[in-house]
């Protein structure tokens, strides 16, 4: 900036709060092209017309980006796609998603269909591992019912960066993991009491790399092989580390509207790692596990108690509603959920598919004539110190008010970690909930506090050094979170 453009700013009394003001009002514009953008269902349908309306119904309009759907009832299936798979083609049956955990419901199938060969599911995991140095007595049964002891996952610290990290960024937590490195998490945690119900990712994935090692194949292999040609399921894959996506497939979203990373991890298929189908797909392994004919049907019958109301079986849980009894499980990846269930006495199934992490058990038990409460909205925690961060500009402006800013590094830092708290909140607020013109008018506060501080401050920089500190780290945790997206 000049000196003569600064005096005459200093000359006319209140120049210096209109070009803050200008400020704020052109980066609200250009920040109009980054705000969040939470899902919502347009107006694209396909398929049965009824079952789209039901559909609607039972979903909501918000929340959701697209939506596809299997009925099945009275010996037919019916379809019906709301939304869109990516943004502009429209879901409809055939759209590939993200399945996640519904994954744990074949892998138990698997398990069964071998145990009318001979497998015995008392069989320890170890004895079928015998390289893996696995240290638990867990047996396949345990590991397929979740009563092996083994926690939900080894929290590495690669998957613990990726958890704490991933919401912000959309990255894959898993990052393409393979068997090699599930079995050496397998064969490093500490196995809790057995027997009792607890959910677990790494014991599923184990259960499957066993199943795959005693068949001489990979998990992917023997699940085709063994359960999805039998059952004509020809658009449901897990993805090795070098495979394409399916052709069809949907674009996974936040609650928020954050596009995710696709999740591939082939040492987790057999928990959800990479694994995609379609509503068609499913509604064919519902209708044969309803009546019995798919390969190891068995597994779906309830077996241990996990508590008054649930049972599970080999993969499969079991739920009491009052009157009603529903076989199920659900699914969630990044960006995708699912639901796979049916009513074993009205033989009514339904399949939901979603390709945002928006939760859809309750669509599909609608679906199915269970009366269940909607979602209420709430602010966490979480949300409300997203919402602090979008405001991170305020303390510019009052440093730039006071006078504390000495010299234009100083501007620069602070400018650069309110960019950096900005694009935090904008892929990790709540903008489901709080309207997201709210993040552009944190944007404008922070051009407001830049365009006041540089007028008040005409040094061009100080020779302390905690100064380019100041200004060189958040400029490389920008550029960190920049890539993390990009990539």
């Amino acid at each position: 900036m000049s000196m003569a453009f600064r005096r005459a700013a200093g000359a006319r009394p209140g120049s210096g709060h209109v070009l803050a003001a200008v400020s704020a009002l052109v980066v609200c514009v250009l920040a109009g092209l980054m705000v969040p953008r939470p899902p919502s269902l347009g107006p694209q349908r396909t398929g049965d017309a009824a079952l789209a309306r039901d559909v609607l119904k039972a979903a909501g309009e918000d929340g959701y980006q697209g939506l596809s759907v299997a009925l099945l009832e009275g010996g037919r299936t019916r379809f019906a796609g709301l939304g869109t798979a990516d943004g502009s083609r429209p879901a409809d049956e055939r759209t590939a998603y993200e399945i996640g955990s519904i994954t744990k419901t074949m892998t138990g199938m698997l398990l069964a269909d071998l145990a009318e060969d001979g497998l015995s599911p008392g069989t320890p995991v170890r004895d079928l591992l015998p390289r893996a140095g696995l240290s638990t007595p867990a047996t396949l049964a345990e590991l397929a019912s979740h009563r092996s002891g083994l926690p939900r996952l080894r929290m590495s610290g690669r998957l613990l960066a990726g958890a704490l990290l991933g919401p912000y960024t959309g990255a894959d937590p898993y990052g393409g993991a393979g068997p090699d490195e599930v079995l050496a998490d397998a064969a490093a945690v500490k196995a809790g009491p057995r027997g009792t119900v607890a959910y677990s990712n790494l014991g599923m994935s184990l259960l499957g790399l066993a199943l795959a090692e005693r068949s001489g194949t990979t998990y992917a292999d023997l699940l085709r092989t063994r359960l999805l040609t039998p059952l004509g399921m020809t658009s449901t894959v897990a993805l090795g580390p070098g495979d394409a996506l399916p052709a069809r497939h949907a674009t996974g979203r936040a609650r928020n509207g954050l596009t995710m990373a696709f999740w591939r991890s082939d040492g987790h298929a057999p928990a959800g790692g990479g694994v995609w189908s379609t509503a068609e797909d499913l509604a064919k392994l519902v209708g044969a596990v309803m009546n019995g004919s798919a390969p190891g049907a068995g597994a779906a019958t309830p077996r241990w108690d996990e508590d008054e109301r649930r049972r599970v079986g080999y993969g499969w849980f079991t739920t009491r509603y009052d009157t009603r009894t529903i076989t199920w499980h659900n699914g969630a990846t990044g960006g995708f959920t699912s639901f796979a269930g049916y009513d074993p006495a009205t033989r009514r199934g339904v399949v939901v598919l979603s390709s945002t992490a928006k939760p859809v058990d309750a669509v599909g038990l609608r679906l199915l004539g269970v009366a269940v409460p909607g979602e209420r909205s709430a602010l966490s925690a979480q949300g409300i110190v997203m919402l602090l961060l979008t405001f991170g500009g305020l303390g510019l402006a009052v440093a730039a008010v006071r006078g504390r800013l000495r010299d234009r590094l100083s501007i620069a830092g602070r400018t650069l970690s309110g960019m950096f708290l900005l694009l935090v909140a904008r892929n990790g607020g709540p903008w489901e909930v709080v309207p997201p013109f709210v993040w552009l008018a944190g944007a404008g506060v922070l051009a407001a506090a830049v365009a006041l501080a540089v007028l008040r401050r005409p040094a061009l920089w100080a020779a302390r050094w905690w100064s380019w500190v100041n200004a060189a780290l958040p400029a490389a945790l920008l550029l960190a979170l920049a890539l993390a997206m990009a990539g």
